[in-house]
């Protein structure tokens, strides 16, 4: 599949809403309020942004100036049922913007819905639980072989429709809630590794178990993401798996591209989330599709190339903007690492560029 480049933005903003009742229940029909957080997904056309390189700053603008008439209001005064997915077709239609991909609100840490350009909509629930396990199948010496415990998080996401007021969100979200229940059950406190279906509790493994309860009951069900720790986790969609590890970079950068009297072609800096997505098949002895720690071993000479180093300055980059530090990553790592697909470079949480070139569309990190 070819490279594909998109960008990303995120824009927080603080408001109020009563909701009827088939949309939240009985306690969402009191005014109450949210610090929701949109996002937007994108591929912009060349000069889109003014120079190559301002593309991130100027989507973060875009988005940022769509939400701004929601801030610190009653949104029941600006949409007739402000529910997530009329906040998020409201937000798509303000930016004017042809090249979307995907419009997101969320409304809490643990709830949210994204559209897409073809009028879907994809529910999504964040849930957590604390457990121990081991992974009986690893070398001898390897870390993971010996009991600890995390706290792991499992975001199911689901098919809502294309109806355009989705009516059923709130139904969805219920029960969404109400099949994770008695694996939250089975799950918290608890040693993995003692669950049938569990005896080697990877990532993978864990998601692949989660997929098949709930999609049994829940055909809507559309993947199943797994996080281990904050910065790595796997994804599960019942065809497929894939796995994430992220991790955080102090570089100083200069745009060369921006205009002379932009503040961008000075020196400045960004504590940038670099992740990684990997696919491969499962493993049928190890449980997983890669180990994440050979995967940080193996990428450890790019990151020290990168942390706490001007960007500009690397051998053959085009431009130090986040889509051509993508891309330099894809040239340094992509023989080290043939499983990898994609690279997400942020220069703040959520904002930046995602270069893809898998064979099916990346799935979201919740």
């Amino acid at each position: 599949m070819a490279e594909r480049i998109l960008f990303s933005a995120r824009a927080g903003f603080e408001s109020a809403r009563q909701l009827a009742a088939h949309a939240g229940g009985e306690r969402a029909q009191r005014l109450h309020g949210h610090s929701f957080v949109a996002t937007v997904r994108a591929e912009l056309a060349p000069g889109w942004a003014g120079f190559a390189g301002g593309e991130v700053d100027a989507l973060r603008k875009r988005l940022q100036d769509s939400v701004r008439p929601l801030d610190y209001r009653l949104l029941n005064e600006i949409l007739e049922e402000p529910h997530d997915s009329g906040l998020a077709d409201w937000i798509a239609a303000r930016l004017e913007l042809p090249g979307w991909e995907r419009v997101g609100v969320r409304s809490a840490p643990g709830a949210g819905i994204d559209l897409d350009r073809e009028g879907r909509a994809h529910l999504w629930r964040r849930y957590r639980f604390e457990a121990a396990h081991r992974l009986p199948n690893v070398r001898a010496g390897h870390k993971c072989g010996r009991m600890h415990g995390h706290g792991f998080e499992v975001v199911l996401h689901a098919a809502l429709g294309r109806d355009r007021d989705r009516s059923g969100a709130r139904e969805l979200a219920e029960e969404l809630d109400r099949v994770w229940a008695p694996l939250h059950a089975q799950l918290h406190q608890a040693c993995l590794n003692e669950i049938p279906g569990l005896e080697n509790p990877t990532s993978e493994m864990i998601a692949t178990l989660v997929w098949r309860r709930v999609q049994s009951s829940l055909p809507q069900l559309a993947w199943v993401t797994v996080h281990e720790t904050a910065d790595c986790g796997a994804h599960y969609n019942g065809q497929r798996h894939g796995i994430w590890t992220e991790v955080t970079l102090d570089s100083a950068l200069r745009l060369r591209r921006a205009p002379p009297a932009d503040p961008r072609s000075r020196m400045h800096g960004h504590t940038y989330g670099l992740r990684l997505h990997l696919s491969a098949p499962l493993d049928q002895v190890l449980g997983w599709t890669v180990d994440f720690g050979d995967v940080k071993e193996i990428f450890g000479p790019v990151f020290l190339a990168l942390d706490h180093h001007p960007l500009d300055e690397l051998p053959g980059i085009d431009d130090a903007d986040a889509e051509s530090v993508a891309r330099w990553v894809r040239a340094q790592a992509a023989e080290q690492l043939p499983q990898l697909d994609r690279i997400d470079l942020y220069e703040t949480p959520g904002t930046g560029a995602i270069l893809s070139w898998g064979g099916q569309p990346p799935a979201f990190v919740v």
